[in-house]
């Protein structure tokens, strides 16, 4: 069933090349209003799914909704509606920044030329530089300019920060926020930095090995894990209404990241709060969610 209220949303969706996945039954729903972060390592099929979603790529299997339509059923206006920005950031090199501007101009019909100029302005970019003279952030901003200038309803952005030094990195993740705060847009990102997905982003989206592992908002994330350590010496094992994610030996001993269903009896176990980034590389470490140790209390009492 396609939701109303989301932005982009995918029923089993696969990209198959040749013999490899580069994303398989990937199920989510990104609702509208978030920035959503998409995070995962190298060829786990973050820029597929982006592809796909701005209608470049066309999905093996499965179903994808962009704003309700499909990406790839002849919707011309929905190329209207949505931005892309690959991680290459193609521009023409031999355009003046105005050139650039005026291209987008003529080829997007609901161009905002005065927010364009006006984001060029405080980043101190002349019109008049040409592209390749032009810094790698620099050319970053103008490619994010051109995607923000068409006010879209849904920006893609694979990488948007890749390789920009930190000033830089600051500058675009700060034109972008404000965009979203001053439009009704919705952002979906891929990164690698996990400390952009906690400073921005407010839904985050693991995937793994072509699948997704974990999707929700930020904040729920947050409140449903929690990592566990033994207040005695023994056996570390999980109490009732838990399920482990993952388990590893750290500064804090022997510990357990666990997404919590119940309260936990805080007199048994050491109960910390983890980050946003310790979630997620549970998530990823753990990999998939069918190779995760599931084991909780209940399912041992049920075994006996």
């Amino acid at each position: 069933m396609i939701d109303g209220t989301a932005v982009l949303e995918t029923v089993e969706l696969g990209k198959r090349y040749r013999r490899t996945w580069g994303l398989q039954d990937c199920t989510l729903t990104i609702p509208r209003g978030r920035v959503a972060a998409l995070v995962g390592p190298n060829g786990a099929g973050k820029s597929t799914l982006l592809r796909m979603a701005a209608g470049l790529d066309q999905p093996s299997v499965g179903t994808l909704r962009v704003l309700g339509k499909s990406p790839t059923s002849g919707n011309g206006n929905l190329k209207e509606r949505v931005g892309y920005l690959d991680q290459e950031r193609p521009l023409y090199k031999s355009f003046r920044v105005a050139e650039m501007l005026r291209f987008g101009e003529k080829n997007n019909p609901n161009w905002n030329m005065v927010v364009a100029k006006e984001h060029l302005a405080q980043l101190d970019i002349p019109l008049r530089s040409r592209i390749s003279n032009l810094s790698g952030g620099q050319q970053a901003q103008v490619a994010l300019t051109l995607c923000l200038a068409k006010e879209p309803e849904l920006l893609l952005l694979d990488e948007p920060a890749a390789a920009l030094d930190p000033v830089a990195r600051e500058d675009l993740l700060r034109i972008l926020m404000r965009q979203v705060a001053d439009s009704d847009s919705s952002v979906l990102l891929s990164t690698h930095a996990l400390g952009d997905v906690a400073a921005i982003c407010d839904y985050v989206i693991v995937l793994a090995h072509s699948r997704v592992v974990l999707s929700n908002d930020t904040e729920y994330v947050l409140e449903s894990h929690r990592i566990l350590s033994a207040v005695h010496d023994g056996e570390l094992m999980p109490p009732s209404g838990v399920t482990v994610i993952n388990s590893q030996s750290s500064a804090r001993g022997e510990s357990l990241l666990v997404r919590i269903e119940l309260p936990i009896d805080e007199s048994k176990w050491r109960v910390e709060r983890p980050t946003l980034e310790e979630i997620v590389l549970a998530y990823l470490r753990v990999g998939s969610p069918g190779a995760r140790d599931r084991r909780s209390h209940d399912d041992d009492r049920s075994s006996e």
